[in-house]
């Protein structure tokens, strides 16, 4: 029988509030074997440190310095999130796939792709790894499990594990950032312009499928907000 999977849409957020609440449903996941799939917004540009970064005396880019500014619990570079669909899911240990969690970079990242195609839009997995780990930002790196198209990132994702639980959230580039012009999204690449609400509930409702039975588009669950609210002072800087 297949496991019950939240499928959250939410409206734009500060990114205090979106990463307790990633951490909340990580908690849960741990805690209650929650299994959920959201996809969720920034309500202003927002540099978010990988969790390493955060821990060390960085010099950030001048042009960053005004914006918003959020930790993540997932390592690798900073991310300027603006024109983008972020998504985000936790698989407690007590789903197969927590065996080999890489398999839900492959899993997320299949639907993604599936789902741009449906847009008009092709992409693909980059395949190959760039030897660009020292970069302060994520999209200046390049994993093999990265959505190009060409030679441009346009998804990356990162995770957390906790006590055999594991968060993965990732960022779709719909568009270039002026605050980051070095990297075109998709519609900067493919002339495109992707409905981003329409890009969240496909990718939320597929990915939930692939792990489990979805629920309907729901909103937070109570219990994962009332966590968010205690744990978003941790984010604020």
């Amino acid at each position: 029988m297949q496991p019950f999977c939240y499928t959250i849409l939410d409206a734009p957020a500060a990114g205090d509030w979106n990463m307790a609440v990633d951490e909340a449903m990580l908690n849960e996941s741990v805690a209650n074997d929650f299994l959920a799939v959201r996809c969720y917004s920034w309500a202003q540009p927002t540099v978010s440190l990988g969790h390493f970064q955060a821990k060390e005396r960085l010099v950030i880019d001048s042009r960053f310095e005004e914006l918003a500014r959020v930790r993540r619990l997932s390592g690798g570079g900073a991310i300027l999130h603006h024109h983008e669909v972020t998504y985000s899911c936790c698989v407690p240990i007590s789903h197969p796939l927590t065996r080999s969690p890489g398999t839900i970079y492959d899993l997320a990242h299949d639907v993604i792709i599936g789902a741009l195609r449906e847009f008009g839009v092709e992409s693909a997995m980059r395949g190959e790894k760039l030897d660009q780990e020292s970069r302060f930002l994520c999209f200046s790196r390049g994993d093999p499990r990265d959505i190009v198209i060409g030679a441009h990132k346009i998804v990356g994702s990162a995770q957390r594990r906790r006590r055999g639980a594991v968060l993965q959230h990732g960022s779709i580039l719909t568009g270039r950032s002026e605050y980051a012009p070095e990297f075109p999204g998709i519609h900067d690449l493919t002339g495109v312009c992707i409905d981003r609400q329409g890009l969240a509930e496909m990718v939320a409702e597929r990915i939930a499928q692939e792990l489990g039975t979805p629920s309907p588009l729901i909103q937070l669950p109570s219990n994962v907000q009332h966590q968010a609210d205690q744990l978003v002072e941790n984010y604020r800087e």
